[in-house]
């Protein structure tokens, strides 16, 4: 989609659509859209006095200018209460209103943030949140989709215009908005893509590609070079995959200094049968997204260096299939992560917890400031927080907190769970330093306990996606499949550490 800023006037611009906004308890049109109505001789006046304009929020009304504008249609957008619009309330109708759209065929779109933004929110971030919600509702995941007739038509164009006073505001947020949104998308991308196609090696390349575009300081280990540093738990659990494992570090330095202010850290297991302690066979080939943590991080990194951020921000990805085959680890095994603690495992399906505590000890060793591991790690974190929060585990109650405001301004909500010590001793083992799974009871809190013991002392914060990082329905800025979760707040907590 090509998304610009203009300030002409909406009554004089020749497109497929204009969309408007209304609020509950409105009795005419403000604004852009008191211009167009009395274009439209008052049409949007008679409709909000009949009912059948009511400003619900998500409430969407099409009307067919019939000449009476250059635009084709006008269509007016419900944002429900004017006191409680957010901005990520606005993202999300935004997306709804694109994807209604895009059914009608519609190609080219306007949409005005009024003289000094919308309903409080600012000219930026009004700009920003309408070209999120445009490009993140209106993704589509089709590569492998080979029939044409198939492919719904796309919008093409977003136009946004408001006060010509405010014009570098609306550029720098409809700017903003694009890197982040297609970061968000890249990350969609590498989660949808199925098992066959998104091998280790795969995704060890993409990395590259993504790093060579944003300017990115990329290494890949293969096998002989993860054997050397030690990281046993991330071999054994590839042992059992015909496909090699990699180990993708990314570096970006946007400050004068050696110190690395951040590390993240994500999952990257392409595809998870279960190993020998195998799933059951239905949904699983839902864990071809069992990566989605390290698509995040990866993703995140890369708007970071197009933002130019002033940190200096590492990225660390350990990529693995947890397949049965004939060399596969077994329950009862024992594996030595790199820090030398020696693991039992007991259930060959708690595999992201190993792969991530040798990538957490490489993080460690590099003496960051603070380390953030995103995991697809829990069905347990799934069960206590549902599909619309991601859980917040940590070492430091400031890192915790950053997170989890830096979730809410996004939308990302988080929730942080308890790591008392007593968890910890659910992971006694009789014959190894811990083994890699507790009881049945607070699975992914014991799940954060296994992680912890391979950070050091260095601030960590653990996000627990397995709820949040895909969806079985379109609902505002989300549609079905992969959500790019957590990378906008990634992004927003780079943004807050930078400033």
């Amino acid at each position: 989609m090509d998304i610009k800023v203009i300030s002409d006037d909406i009554g004089k611009i020749k497109t497929d659509a204009i969309i408007l906004y209304h609020f509950e308890g409105m009795k005419k049109p403000v604004g852009d859209a008191a211009v167009v109505d009395e274009a439209m001789g008052r049409a949007i006046t008679e409709l909000i006095g009949s009912g059948e304009i009511t400003g619900n929020y998500n409430e969407i009304t099409v009307l067919h200018s019939l000449g009476k504008l250059p635009a084709g249609r006008i269509v007016v957008l419900g944002l429900g209460k004017k006191n409680r619009l957010t901005i990520d309330k606005l993202r999300g109708a935004v997306a709804e209103c694109c994807r209604r759209l895009r059914d009608r065929a519609v190609a080219g779109i306007i949409f005005s943030t009024g003289k000094d933004g919308i309903a409080g929110i600012g000219t930026r971030n009004a700009a920003q949140a309408v070209t999120e919600g445009a490009l993140l509702g209106l993704y589509a995941f089709r590569r492998h989709i080979t029939v044409t007739e198939s492919r719904p038509k796309e919008i093409e164009r977003l136009l946004v215009t408001g006060d010509t006073r405010e014009m570098s505001s609306r550029e720098r947020g409809v700017a903003e908005g694009v890197i982040i949104a297609e970061a968000v998308n890249w990350a969609r991308n590498l989660v949808n893509e199925p098992g066959n196609h998104m091998t280790p090696g795969r995704m060890a390349d993409s990395a590259k590609e993504l790093s060579e575009a944003c300017g990115i300081e990329i290494q890949v280990m293969e096998r002989d070079r993860i054997a050397a540093a030690g990281m046993g738990a991330l071999l054994g659990v590839a042992k059992g995959s015909l496909q090699p494992p990699r180990f993708i570090i990314l570096k970006y330095r946007g400050r004068a200094s050696d110190e690395v202010d951040i590390a993240l850290v994500g999952k990257g297991i392409t595809f998870d049968s279960g190993g020998i302690s195998i799933k059951p066979s239905e949904k699983m080939s839902e864990m071809k997204r069992d990566m989605a943590g390290g698509a995040a991080v990866i993703a995140a990194m890369g708007a970071v260096s197009r933002l130019g951020l002033a940190i200096n921000a590492y990225a660390f990805v350990p990529a693995a299939e947890n397949m049965p085959g004939g060399g596969a680890l077994k329950p009862g095994d024992i594996l030595t992560a790199m820090n030398g603690k020696t693991i039992e495992v007991l259930n060959t399906d708690a595999e992201g917890r190993l792969i991530l505590a040798d990538a957490l000890c490489y993080a460690a060793d590099m003496l960051p400031e603070a380390i953030v591991d995103v995991a697809t790690l829990t069905g347990a974190c799934h069960v206590a927080l549902g599909d619309f929060c991601t859980g917040v585990f940590s070492n430091d109650r400031k890192l915790a907190g950053m997170l989890i405001a830096a979730g809410e301004e996004t939308g990302e909500h988080m929730w942080q769970m308890p790591m008392f010590d007593e968890y910890r001793e659910l992971l006694k083992s009789d014959t190894a330093d811990i083994k890699n799974i507790g009881n049945r009871w607070g699975g992914a809190i014991t799940a954060a306990k296994f992680l912890e013991d391979f950070v050091g002392k260095t601030r960590w914060a653990h996000l627990d996606i397995a709820g949040t990082s895909s969806t079985e329905k379109e609902k505002g800025h989300l549609v079905k499949g992969a959500t790019g979760v957590p990378v906008r707040t990634l992004i927003r907590l780079l943004q807050t550490m930078a400033r």
